[in-house]
């Protein structure tokens, strides 16, 4: 593989990704950004939040919102069953919680092993991806997690602390 794959796919250097699926998607986010994994606990609706923010638990008397990645990324809706995930992140001093339909593995991804996001319509911003990682036969799009939870459209993190 040459250089220039890479070259564009900006700071990625080899990673451990915590690797889960939505739908037939396999999506990585930074391992050093996950808290825990869990079952999918039922949450408390918040009135007036936007659809993909399914609620708040209280885990350990931490008040955490929970958003619906397949929500927030215009997927079918979700059904939660046995196999559903809930990924609990470290964001900008913040927890928040994630609902992905499974949790695959962790993967440490090597540079000759990262690509560029090609510029294709999506319904994930390309701001959000830090770029697509290739194991075997196998494509994740690796998820700048930090970025999405932190953006103004989430809502969930002050922008303060953000910047």
């Amino acid at each position: 593989m040459s250089t220039e794959a890479i070259e564009d796919v900006a700071g990625l250097t080899e990673h451990e990704y915590l690797t889960f699926t939505l739908g037939s998607e396999e999506y990585g986010v930074d391992i050093l950004k996950v808290q825990e994994i869990r079952g999918y606990d039922q949450v408390t609706r918040l009135p007036g939040a936007p659809d993909f923010v399914k609620g708040a638990i209280n885990l350990r008397g931490l008040i955490v919102p929970v958003v619906d990645m397949r929500m927030k990324f215009q997927l079918s809706q979700a059904t939660y069953d046995d196999t559903t995930v809930m990924i609990v992140l470290s964001i900008a001093g913040r927890t928040i919680g994630i609902v992905v339909d499974s949790v695959s593995d962790v993967l440490r991804l090597q540079p000759d092993q990262l690509r560029a996001v090609p510029d294709l319509g999506s319904a994930i911003d390309r701001k959000f991806l830090m770029g697509l990682g290739v194991v075997d036969e196998r494509m994740l799009i690796l998820l700048d997690i930090e970025r999405l939870m932190t953006s103004e459209e989430m809502g969930l993190v002050e922008q303060a602390v953000a910047a």
